[in-house]
């Protein structure tokens, strides 16, 4: 389903500045609010920091969007949503890439099952050095 199809399913407005939101986002990256908010006016112009604020809000509500909060620096966002995946951090540059969960459907939820918990979703985050990072001089 495009970008228009998705807002309206989730009773949202269709707007050009909705419309790019999610059309930065589906490329994959993990963008912070204020990365989506200069990627969109690169594509349409004028949009306020706000704005953005609020359709990401709005978005990750509705399941448009995950929020992923990894502990250091702002939030980011990404369109991918609905799967069992992880992500891995660099430690140096704040890379950010998704890994698919290997070992089945949840299998980091089921130790959650003895406590009592329904649990609907886990957020992994595996911390390292990427390719690029390796290859430079360790930084003291």
């Amino acid at each position: 389903m495009d970008g228009a199809g998705r807002l309206r399913a989730a009773g949202m407005r269709v707007t050009s500045t909705r419309l790019a939101i999610l059309d930065v986002l589906k490329e994959g990256r993990h963008l912070s609010t204020d990365e989506v908010a200069q990627a969109v006016r690169e594509r349409i112009g004028h949009v306020t920091l706000q704005a953005v604020y609020e359709a990401l809000a709005a978005f990750s509500e509705a399941g448009l969007l995950r929020r992923i909060d990894i502990g250091t620096g702002p939030a980011r966002y990404e369109a991918r949503v609905g799967d069992n995946h992880h992500h891995l951090v660099c430690r140096r540059c704040g890379a950010v890439e998704d890994v698919d969960c290997a070992v089945g459907a949840a299998p980091c939820l089921e130790p959650a099952a003895r406590l009592g918990y329904v649990i609907d979703e886990a957020e992994v985050t595996f911390w390292g050095l990427c390719g690029d990072c390796q290859r430079l001089p360790a930084q003291n």
